[in-house]
C-alpha cells in the first residue's frame, strides 16, 4: 500500500478562533474547515472538542483541537524546543525575508534567516507554543544528488556510533574570504 499524502498533521491549541486569526493574518493561510463534536468518534469518550483545518498549500492541512475539558497544553519536558516544529515551505528567499520583517513588525520574535545550505529558514513560535519554521529551497540538485547518494552510509554510521558523520561535511564548509 503506498501513502499517497499526508492528509492533515493535528496539534493542540488554547483558541480556535485566535488560532485561525493568526494562521490567517501572519501566514496567509486560508481556514478550510471546522468540526465540532461532544464525543471523541473513535473511542465515544464524551469530551468536546473543535477541531480546524487550515490550508497549508499543494494539497496540505495542518489542522488543531481546541480541547476545553483538558489540563492545559503542555510539552515533553525533555525534548529541546528547537526539535518539535512545523516546517512549511516558502517560494524563495526574498519571501522568507519579507515574511521575516512582516513577522518582527507585528511584534513576534524571529530567529534567523539561518542557512542550511540546501534551504534557508526563519523561526518563530504562534500563539500556542507551537514552534515553527518558514524554509526557501537554496538547494542545487548536484547538491541534493550528494546528499542522496550518503544517506544510507550515513544513517548506518550514525546507527553504530551516535555521532554525527562526515559524508556531508561540505555542507557546513565556508570558503574562505579574502584577508
Amino acid at each position: 500500500m503506498p501513502i499517497k499524502k499526508i492528509h492533515h498533521v493535528a496539534y493542540r491549541c488554547r483558541d480556535a478562533k485566535e488560532t485561525v486569526e493568526w494562521y490567517t493574518k501572519h501566514l496567509n493561510m486560508n481556514f478550510v474547515l471546522a468540526i465540532a463534536e461532544d464525543e471523541v468518534p473513535s473511542t465515544h469518550a464524551p469530551d468536546p472538542y473543535m477541531h480546524l483545518f487550515m490550508d497549508a498549500g499543494g494539497g496540505n492541512i495542518l489542522a488543531f483541537f481546541e480541547l476545553p475539558n483538558s489540563p492545559p497544553m503542555g510539552r515533553d519536558a525533555n525534548t529541546p524546543d528547537w526539535v518539535q516544529h512545523i516546517a512549511l515551505e516558502v517560494d524563495n528567499v526574498d519571501e522568507l525575508e519579507a515574511t521575516k520583517a512582516r513577522l518582527q513588525a507585528a511584534g513576534i520574535e524571529v530567529v534567523g534567516v539561518t542557512d542550511h545550505t540546501i534551504f534557508k529558514s526563519i523561526y518563530f513560535f504562534d500563539p500556542n507554543g507551537h514552534r515553527l519554521e518558514l524554509a526557501a529551497n537554496t538547494g542545487t540538485p548536484e547538491m541534493m544528488k550528494k546528499l542522496d547518494e550518503v544517506k544510507w552510509d550515513m544513517l548506518a554510521e550514525w546507527t553504530r556510533t551516535k555521532r554525527a558523520p562526515k559524508h556531508a561535511a561540505w555542507m557546513h564548509a565556508k570558503e574562505l574570504g579574502p584577508n
